[in-house]
């Protein structure tokens, strides 16, 4: 195993370092003349034609708020772009909120949605910390019209989409929006140090785990109104880039990072519930990889299996390697077992032979059973969020939200 495999070495920090500023690089394109984040192709050229979507500029703020603390030339310009996206075309006046994304021909696209909701709230927590000219008004507003619309203070949970109008709810309950609500919620209590957002990050934190802990620790995605698991849902379209049918195991390994930040920043260590949630991050994390690491003979992570663990959609998307990589080294740093740093090693070495272009810079996104360039679900690279993360992440305080870390 080559030492820039290997965590702590002085070759891996190096590594590392240029996959950061070889996606920092890879992103300079992405904002449109009013801001909001185009699409990116596989060099990076933008694609004007598809809709210039929510959630992806927030994605993109927040990276390039990162990469203004990291010195990154043009970052903070980057990631100015991105909030004054934010705050004008994107954001709805009329109803409050924000729009999923604007169409090639500037209509809007419908529906009001947690999850893009959720990354606004990262976006302006990150461009908080970043010292971005209108974020912490655009932070001020997420939170208040997420605690109005989205967020149940008695389920501890929020709902997942409304119309535009915000008139009528959808009786669809998604724990990937809860996913991204934990980490916004976390990063908010970080920057703005209301710990409200942080208990409110523990409190849905702890029904993924009751959830998991009851089905072999694969989580169910999908829920009724009532909070009543749908394990059948989308059986017919298994490959949905948002609503996939039965686990994905990318989604356990991603929880398994964020309730283990959520643990060591709420309980100390002598807490009972710390050794049960940091038990409960290993076990989401190696049922995960059991199910889905070289499952089918070829290296990679699938992206679903079914509720007994067999692989249902077998291509590797680049957002599920990116959290193996911030996990095994999480748990590395928590647990000390050499174990998770072999994971991470093996993880690397994948990374740098398969899913890194080396021609025209960022990760494939999307891989076949056979590790061949594949675009059905995610075709292009439309940003560098989640693999600007694993780039960081495995050097950082388990504890602390990756922008506020980087300070």
């Amino acid at each position: 195993m080559e030492k820039k495999y290997i965590i702590d070495t002085q070759e891996n920090k190096e590594f590392m370092n240029s996959i950061t500023e070889n996606l920092l690089s890879f992103g300079h394109k992405f904002p449109s003349p009013g801001g909001s984040s185009y699409y990116l192709g596989d060099d990076g050229t933008p694609w004007t034609d598809r809709p210039r979507e929510c959630w992806i500029t927030c994605r993109m703020a927040h990276v390039y708020s990162i990469g203004t603390l990291l010195g990154h030339k043009g970052a903070s310009e980057l990631a100015s772009a991105a909030i004054n996206g934010l705050k004008n075309e994107l954001k709805d006046t009329k109803n409050g909120g924000w729009f999923p994304g604007i169409r090639a021909d500037g209509s809007i696209l419908p529906t009001k949605q947690c999850y893009a909701h959720a990354f606004v709230i990262l976006a302006s927590s990150s461009a908080c910390v970043a010292g971005i000219p209108g974020a912490r008004e655009l932070l001020t507003d997420a939170l208040e019209t997420y605690d109005r619309f989205f967020w149940n203070e008695e389920e501890g949970l929020a709902c997942d989409t409304w119309n535009t109008e915000f008139t009528e709810c959808d009786s669809y309950r998604g724990i990937n929006a809860n996913m991204h609500t934990v980490e916004a919620f976390l990063a908010a209590a970080d920057v703005t140090g209301d710990e409200k957002y942080r208990v409110r990050a523990g409190r849905i934190a702890a029904k993924v785990v009751e959830w998991a802990k009851n089905n072999s620790w694969r989580i169910p995605e999908h829920f009724t109104k009532d909070w009543v698991a749908d394990l059948e849902c989308n059986k017919d379209r298994p490959d949905d880039p948002f609503k996939p049918y039965g686990a994905t195991p990318g989604h356990g390994i991603e929880w398994a990072r964020l309730i283990a930040q959520w643990t060591t920043s709420s309980l100390d260590k002598e807490d009972p519930k710390y050794t049960e949630y940091i038990s409960a991050c290993e076990n989401l994390f190696n049922r995960a990889i059991e199910d889905a690491w070289n499952a089918d003979g070829a290296l990679g992570i699938c992206y679903t299996t079914d509720w007994d663990g067999k692989p249902v959609v077998h291509d590797r998307m680049h957002w599920t390697l990116a959290e193996a990589i911030n996990t095994s080294a999480v748990l590395y740093r928590l647990t000390a077992d050499k174990k998770y740093a072999d994971n991470y090693a093996e993880f690397m070495e994948y990374l740098d032979n398969t899913v890194l272009d080396h021609k025209n810079g960022s990760w494939f996104h999307q891989l076949d059973a056979n590790n061949k360039l594949l675009e059905t679900v995610w075709p292009g690279k439309s940003d560098i969020y989640h693999a600007l993360q694993a780039s960081l992440i495995p050097y950082k305080p388990v504890n602390v939200s990756i922008c506020p870390a980087c300070k």
